[in-house]
């Protein structure tokens, strides 16, 4: 078996914990498919990315339709934008995270997340998005 494939057995194996689905929060969420330990990172990747901040003037020429993925898709407050350096070509799941009060996940500063409770199958991930971006969330 070749080494390529050997890392992504691993990855499967070690590093696949949620699937998407319908959300009984709002629209659609994110969900265990396994038990995911207190401490660890569900939505580990492969991909190497990270998110730059663009202000919201620098985003105002692009097409109509492009600012409205931005808008459904990146986390943005009254400062800016943040974009993944993967584009909107690519999918990640962090960006399907529903919104709780009582959250099971949060993101660390480094842009990674990590489980802050045992996680059952079937259970939705949630995160606070005031205490991650510091902002007054109204969709409790």
């Amino acid at each position: 078996m070749s080494d390529l494939k050997k890392e992504i057995l691993d990855h499967l194996g070690q590093e696949v914990f949620c699937r998407l689905g319908a959300s009984p929060l709002h629209g659609v969420g994110v969900f265990a498919i396994r038990s995911i330990a207190k401490g660890s990172n569900p939505l580990k990747s492969r991909l190497k990315h990270r998110e730059i901040l663009f202000s919201h003037e620098e985003l105002k020429a692009l097409p109509p339709g492009v600012r409205k993925q931005i808008e459904m898709f990146c986390y943005y407050d009254d400062d800016g934008v943040l974009i993944s350096t993967m584009g909107l070509n690519t999918m990640d799941f962090a960006i399907y995270l529903n919104h709780s009060k009582q959250p099971n996940l949060r993101m660390n500063k480094d842009g990674s997340f990590e489980a802050l409770r045992r996680i059952k199958i079937g259970e939705e991930l949630t995160m606070d998005y005031d205490h991650s971006f510091d902002d007054e969330h109204h969709f409790d």
